[in-house]
């Protein structure tokens, strides 16, 4: 039997089930076809991941935090936290190593071009090659 066969199938028996369930339950309006159309995205398209384990992977780092940050200082400090968690969490989203990235932005910033500011940002950043040791020189 297929995947999309016994996923119909499924689709099937929650109706039926959804019917029979007692009308506040909060519940029966899941059951009754709002997770359908998502449950069939995943049938119609491979690629669609059926667990949301990685959007919670990436969300524990929060989680975890969550509890220091209640000692901010102030309000204005909690923004600051959350626009540096903001900052780290979209350049681990782009693949970039936030440490690594953050060190050479801030160094760079000052002497940066303000029309060319776009190149920082982690989609754009490339990291300036380190300077080879040139071995010509007399010591």
């Amino acid at each position: 039997m297929t995947s999309r066969r016994s996923g119909r199938r499924l689709c099937v028996w929650l109706s039926i089930r959804a019917v029979s369930i007692v009308d506040p339950h909060p519940h029966k309006a899941a059951l009754a076809g709002r997770v359908r159309p998502s449950f069939a995205r995943f049938l119609d398209d491979g690629r669609v991941c059926l667990s949301n384990n990685a959007a919670e992977r990436a969300l524990r780092g929060l989680a975890l935090g969550r509890k220091a940050w209640l000692f901010a200082g102030s309000n204005r400090g909690g923004q600051r936290a959350a626009f540096f968690n903001s900052l780290i969490v979209t350049a681990k989203l782009n693949d970039v190593d936030p440490q690594v990235w953050l060190a050479d932005v801030l160094g760079r910033i000052a002497s940066h071009p303000a029309q060319r500011l776009a190149e920082l940002l982690p989609w754009n950043w490339q990291p300036i090659p380190a300077a080879s040791p040139s071995f010509d020189a007399a010591a």
